[in-house]
């Protein structure tokens, strides 16, 4: 997969929370048997209207928003079924980093991004950065002020830069293996084939092993 480093992008904000993967890409869609053409039928119900035409109040039908690669919405994204197919489509669609809050509620937190999703985002190549709610806040009202803005992520050195008027900075956290397999563009494939050596080795040997003891 593509290595990740340094990205800019345009931004756009989808603020809703609780965005499951059956609006992220609808299981009508789901048909193709390639990994392909996924990404026109993201957010399929929402982007479009019932006679096809596309619905203009859509947040992602702004022109604001077209050509974004960093998509800031709510806590709770890509919950529902597991389908790998959303990330394809959340992809294919053009976005590289998305960035949500996790939500504090007393003694249980809402993450924000289902673990299975967040998993399959690394699979892909695509970026989720978790943050606190105070922060995403802030970050939706900047771009409610100044909705045409870019951000820059720099993932080696953990930082969100959203490049208003008033640049606003903020450091995240994530797993320093997630960090590093992100930063080599290495899915669970690659990652494997690191250890090739290794693995022909181990096989070469129980292979005799297993021999002599027949």
């Amino acid at each position: 997969m593509e290595p990740f480093t340094q990205h800019t992008g345009w931004v756009a904000t989808l603020n809703r929370a609780n965005v499951d993967t059956d609006q992220i890409i609808p299981k009508q869609f789901m048909k193709l048997i390639t990994r392909t053409g996924f990404g026109k039928h993201a957010f399929n119900d929402w982007r479009y209207l019932p006679n096809g035409d596309m619905d203009k109040n859509f947040e992602l039908n702004q022109e604001h928003a077209q050509g974004a690669s960093v998509l800031i919405t709510r806590n709770n994204f890509g919950c529902g079924s597991s389908r790998e197919h959303a990330v394809w489509a959340i992809k294919q669609y053009g976005f590289r980093t998305l960035v949500a809050p996790r939500v504090v509620q007393g003694d249980s937190t809402i993450p924000g991004f289902a673990d299975i999703f967040r998993n399959n985002c690394l699979k892909n190549g695509v970026l989720t950065i978790e943050l606190d709610t105070e922060t995403v806040d802030k970050l939706f009202a900047a771009m409610s002020n100044q909705p045409r803005a870019e951000a820059t992520i720099d993932l080696p050195a953990q930082t969100f830069t959203l490049h208003t008027k008033t640049p606003i900075q903020v450091a995240f956290d994530i797993d320093p293996a997630t960090k590093d397999q992100l930063i080599q563009g290495l899915d669970e494939i690659a990652l494997t084939l690191q250890s090739d050596t290794d693995i022909t080795t181990f096989e070469k040997q129980h292979n005799v092993q297993w021999t002599a003891k027949t």
